[in-house]
């Protein structure tokens, strides 16, 4: 996958799940019935990463819940191919998400795309976010969203704080109806989701608003995420 197929892994890779019972998620869309899936101390979102239906790398997020309901979402992307022995494209992307009271307050990533690397923080001051990224440095409105699609809060999104590089990214977010997707072997129903940025990415969520599926279509080869357990 090259740059442009990973930035939709930014999007998209750019990740949803299980919050403690005190703390609030942020705001979740109305397309589905009162989604009652939080994040809870420990969970886990592993997702096995698809390249033409042949093995291309893995995703997951895991969380972590403070005492005090602060909510940790850290993110760990690996994807690799190659001819044989010979690794022709790597791309590695770690973040990690502060989130209190429902509200990103900070934020950190790294990634190495294919030996282009990008960088990004971003702290809560007053009432914006301050970012310093290597494609974006500046203030952003409180209350953005990450470009990890773990919180179904994206459904109605219109622009994501990207988790490589900070880039303030404008998206539109098209419901597509009901599917019936593959989760570890068992068929699920869930809402399936067009964001439409400068790559399009379908995103599924189940009735809860967990994140069950991802795929796109980078250089006419597809990529699918297909999630290894439920959670």
């Amino acid at each position: 996958m090259i740059r442009q197929a990973v930035s939709a892994l930014a999007l998209t890779l750019l990740a949803v799940p299980a919050w403690a019972d005190n703390t609030p998620a942020p705001s979740p869309a109305t397309t589905m019935d009162a989604p009652s899936w939080q994040p809870k101390n420990g969970d886990r979102i592993a997702f096995d990463v698809l390249r033409k239906g042949k093995p291309f790398g893995t995703h997951t997020v895991s969380f972590a819940v403070d005492p005090d309901g602060t909510l940790t979402a850290t993110t760990d992307v690996r994807l690799k191919a190659g001819l044989g022995p010979i690794t022709v494209f790597r791309y590695e992307l770690d973040a990690t998400e502060t989130w209190k009271d429902g509200t990103l307050v900070a934020l950190k990533g790294a990634v190495d795309d294919d030996g282009k690397d990008g960088t990004v923080t971003a702290a809560r001051e007053g009432d914006v976010l301050e970012v310093k990224g290597t494609e974006y440095t500046g203030e952003a409105p409180l209350g953005i969203l990450p470009s990890s699609h773990w919180n179904f809060a994206q459904t109605t999104a219109k622009q994501l704080l990207s988790t490589e590089d900070g880039e303030l990214l404008k998206v539109k977010v098209i419901d597509k109806g009901m599917d019936t997707v593959s989760v570890a072997g068992e068929s699920v129903e869930a809402r399936h989701y067009l964001m439409d940025s400068a790559i399009d990415v379908d995103l599924w969520y189940d009735d809860q608003g967990r994140w069950v599926k991802l795929s796109f279509v980078a250089r006419d080869q597809q990529i699918d995420y297909v999630l290894t357990q439920p959670y």
